[in-house]
């Protein structure tokens, strides 16, 4: 009896690809209520486009619109003067999740799992049985590629409903329609509230939206200088856990274990790598393949005894004071502002830096909490505040001393809004709907 019962449950095992796991769990990507997925979908466009512009160092040109189709339909459309993408990607860059080019980069992006826009095709097609339309040009003397797609979530793959050349009067750019299911409000967590706050932090980008009633607004770019490109780099020993050692042994072209460490990780010089391997007890000319787990954690162990220079900081670009306050006086009407960038810091090896920008009276109630905005890598965060570094920091300092209350555990009150950005090459979320910044020790006291 038991081996027919253990056979029986044999026949009902089966592997589940990761979009059927999102497709049950889609509220760990901020597709939860509808009013949060309608935002979540134009917010993963727009992050997509603003990579895209920047990468390609363009100045973003980022047209919006969300048109109410009735019964809690919506059709999200965002349209770019990007680079636009080869026809060959197209279809696995919008339906495959966990497909992409920023993963496995140390450097700043606002992507970073390769999860969101094709998290956003699925949702649309879940919900309203849906395919999206995507159009992209990579130049004027190109055709226009135009697809029809959906999630294949039972392999996770694309599924190509139409494939076309289609006319399009742009040189170059990317534009997708999506048909979701979603809410609308123009307060509060809303997609007005993210194009506003995007502006803020971008201000190199004009975004043009019209919004579910129809109404167009015009958020203008304040400057025409581009955020500085930022530099790929190896990972630093500080952030290596013994898993990905062991990985990375494994994997490794090299043949010395101090050869390993002076090309596999950043700030490791030959001198560094051999004291790093002395203190493990395990021979510099040691080849990789060949270390044993318990050699491995002796390497962690002396990592952590041996003095390594800071990582480089080229892979972070801080929005800068003068740019951050400019944003802030673009879209908050104050009487004083004021912006500081903090110089770049490190958590668990990984390089960040925080900025800060405070805009004080105007026409701001001076008997609410004040206006708390946090983003990170120019991207703004919407939900879970309460569960942030960034809002821990701002009600862990005494704001009293500014003439502004307080209680114990809260925002002060007053006529002020609070702008924290982070920039990381990697940004500790707590969930892969990137929400909220995890409460790591450096973090909070860099804000503060």
């Amino acid at each position: 009896m038991a081996t027919t019962i253990a056979e029986e449950m044999a026949r009902r095992q089966r592997e589940i690809s990761v979009a059927e796991f999102f497709e049950k769990n889609r509220h760990l990507l901020g597709f939860d209520n509808k009013r949060k997925a309608l935002l979540t979908a134009v917010k993963e466009g727009v992050d997509n486009a603003l990579d895209a512009c920047e990468e390609a160092d363009i100045l973003p040109e980022i047209a919006v619109e969300v048109v109410d189709m009735n019964n809690d339909r919506f059709r999200v459309i965002v349209e770019d003067n990007g680079p636009g993408i080869v026809k060959a990607q197209i279809p696995k860059i919008f339906a495959k999740l966990l497909y992409g080019s920023k993963f496995h980069r140390l450097k700043q992006s606002r992507g970073q799992q390769g999860i969101g826009i094709s998290a956003s095709v699925m949702y649309a097609q879940l919900t309203t049985g849906r395919a999206s339309r995507i159009v992209s040009k990579t130049g004027s003397a190109n055709p226009a590629h135009y697809y029809e797609l959906k999630v294949d979530t039972a392999k996770n793959k694309p599924l190509i409903l139409k494939d076309n050349i289609k006319e399009w009067d742009k040189n170059h750019g990317t534009r997708i329609e999506m048909d979701l299911e979603g809410g609308y409000i123009k307060a509060g967590q809303s997609v007005d509230s993210y194009l506003k706050q995007t502006a803020i932090v971008n201000p190199h980008v004009t975004i043009t939206y019209v919004n579910p009633k129809a109404e167009q607004i015009i958020f203008p770019r304040v400057t025409e200088e581009m955020p500085k490109q930022t530099a790929e780099i190896k990972p630093h020993p500080y952030g290596v856990e013994l898993g990905l050692l062991l990985k990375m042994l494994r994997n490794t072209q090299f043949r010395t274990l101090q050869a390993f460490f002076v090309k596999e990780f950043s700030r490791v010089g030959s001198n560094t790598a051999k004291a790093i391997c002395e203190t493990a007890l395990v021979p510099p000319n040691t080849k990789p393949s060949r270390v044993s787990r318990d050699d491995a954690e002796k390497l962690i162990n002396a990592i952590k005894k041996t003095k390594i220079i800071s990582p480089p900081t080229d892979c972070i670009s801080p929005i800068g004071e003068e740019l951050l306050e400019k944003g802030l006086r673009k879209e908050v009407n104050a009487e004083y502002y004021c912006a500081v960038t903090r110089s770049p810091s490190v958590y668990r090896g990984n390089p960040f830096q925080v900025e800060v920008a405070v805009a004080y009276g105007g026409e701001q109630a001076p008997k609410q909490s004040a206006t708390l905005l946090r983003f990170a890598n120019r991207v703004p965060l919407l939900y879970q505040q309460g569960g942030c570094s960034i809002f821990k920091s701002v009600t862990q300092t005494n704001w009293r001393p500014y003439g502004l209350n307080q209680s114990n555990g809260a925002l002060p009150v007053g006529p002020v809004t609070i702008a924290v950005h982070i920039a990381s090459v990697w940004v500790p979320f707590t969930s892969e709907s990137k929400e909220a910044i995890a409460h790591y020790p450096e973090i909070i006291s860099e804000i503060k």
